[in-house]
């Protein structure tokens, strides 16, 4: 199962032989929706590739507040603890799976020797720093840019398409803390965007009606 697993996530962008080399060499695991799969100061030994579910990728203030950053889906790799594992430091970032999730954890020396060596790798990790660059952007341009409801607006949009449904199953605090605001706050933007036809609001639930 994870040898297909790996093949239909990864098959279309990594070579055979490196394929092989993966379910040689990788570890999996397995997490439940809302565990920490990397944590702020972790030293990175692994490079994860998600191949089940969605992790949220977090940046934390000083005051031990968590900000949403962009979302990780099954077929990608996180670019941030590339790069502190290619810099050998401790990761800046917190990862947390959105949903139950999948992984095969890859050896920070293989991750470096493949990128010398191996041609698909190479542009697998150059095109996952391009999409999460522009994702970064995106969440810079939004905090920037867009008034709170709008940017909530779009938080859920995402979240409806990250998980291929229209309905979300989410607590008000848990939107709160992905956008570093308050639950006071949030729960009258949310009734604001109901009045709006936008969104129809439930028991933890948020119905996507507009985009």
């Amino acid at each position: 199962m994870v040898k297909d697993l790996i093949q239909q996530k990864f098959g279309n962008t990594l070579d055979s032989g490196l394929i092989a080399e993966i379910l040689d060499v990788g570890i999996i695991k397995s997490f439940l929706k809302d565990d920490i799969i990397i944590d702020t100061n972790q030293t990175i030994k692994y490079i994860p590739l998600l191949l089940i579910g969605n992790i949220k990728i977090l940046r934390e203030d000083d005051a031990g507040n968590d900000l949403l950053i962009y979302f990780l889906e099954a077929g990608e790799t996180c670019t941030m603890s590339l790069t502190c594992c290619m810099g050998t430091s401790k990761s800046k970032i917190r990862a947390v799976a959105e949903q139950d999730s999948t992984l095969v954890m890859i050896p920070v020396q293989k991750m470096q020797e493949w990128f010398h060596n191996n041609h698909s790798w190479r542009n697998f990790i150059l095109e996952s720093y391009q999409a999460r660059f522009e994702e970064m952007l995106d969440a810079i341009d939004s905090i920037a840019f867009l008034k709170m409801d709008e940017r909530l607006h779009k938080y859920l949009l995402n979240k409806a398409i990250l998980n291929s449904t229209n309905t979300i199953e989410i607590k008000h605090q848990e939107i709160a803390e992905d956008l570093h605001s308050s639950r006071v706050v949030i729960s009258r933007l949310l009734k604001q965007l109901e009045k709006e036809k936008k969104i129809a609001l439930g028991r933890n639930k948020i119905e996507i009606l507009k985009a």
